[in-house]
């Protein structure tokens, strides 16, 4: 009946908008929370924790909130008032476009998913694609409450020269960095204060960045 094709175009449509809205929706488990509040605390972060366990998640769903500028009433952590700049990392290309930006942005390979991850779709107002990686994007840009923020795209493996250059607000690691990168990469956030922050199973085991944060100095 008309009455029933009317209603199911009414509930298409109401699960098209949540599925573009995920970020109203999360809810931190207490080890993300913890991770979150501080970044209030800490200029320096690691999330440790098994493949699996929300790593990447609570560190996209955290970048999509600097984002937008949207903090929810149970926020304790870092907060930037005026739009950030920030970097999303992976080890590759590839792993950044899979991982990053996939939480951030929604499936790389389908265009029309985009806006289905932790940024909600109707707060990006621009992406620009990279060169040379299938779907990979070099940046996104995002409407924050005070104006326009932006997310961009970087990978360890490209070296510590292509980390050089610009100041930004903060910098996530998702999965555990070079020495040098890591360093690089902090270097970037230096003239704001420093913020980075590292989502990682610790697959190097007792590497030298993650005993920066286990040692009791």
């Amino acid at each position: 009946s008309e009455a029933l094709s009317q209603s199911l175009l009414v509930l298409r449509e109401l699960n098209r908008r949540e599925s573009r809205n995920k970020l109203t929706k999360y809810s931190p488990y207490a080890k993300q929370k913890e991770f979150h509040r501080n970044g209030a605390i800490y200029n320096e972060r690691l999330f440790m924790a098994g493949n699996q366990l929300g790593k990447t998640l609570a560190g996209g769903a955290e970048v999509a909130i600097h984002l937008t500028g949207l903090y929810p009433d149970w926020w304790e952590g870092l907060v930037f008032n005026e739009p950030p700049l920030l970097w999303a990392s992976g080890v590759t290309s590839e792993t950044t476009r899979d991982n990053p930006q996939r939480v951030l942005l929604g499936n790389p390979a389908m265009e029309e998913a985009w806006g289905t991850g932790w940024i909600p779709g109707d707060s990006i107002t621009n992406t620009t694609r990279a060169l040379g990686v299938a779907n990979l994007l070099d940046n996104i840009q995002v409407k924050h409450v005070n104006g326009t923020s932006q997310v961009s795209f970087k990978a360890y493996e490209k070296g510590r020269e292509k980390w050089q250059g610009p100041t930004v607000d903060m910098v996530w690691f998702d999965e555990e960095p070079p020495p040098d990168i890591y360093s690089e990469g902090k270097t970037r956030t230096n003239a704001r204060g420093v913020h980075t922050m590292i989502t990682a199973t610790p697959l190097k085991g007792m590497s030298e960045v993650i005993r920066m944060f286990m040692s009791d100095d």
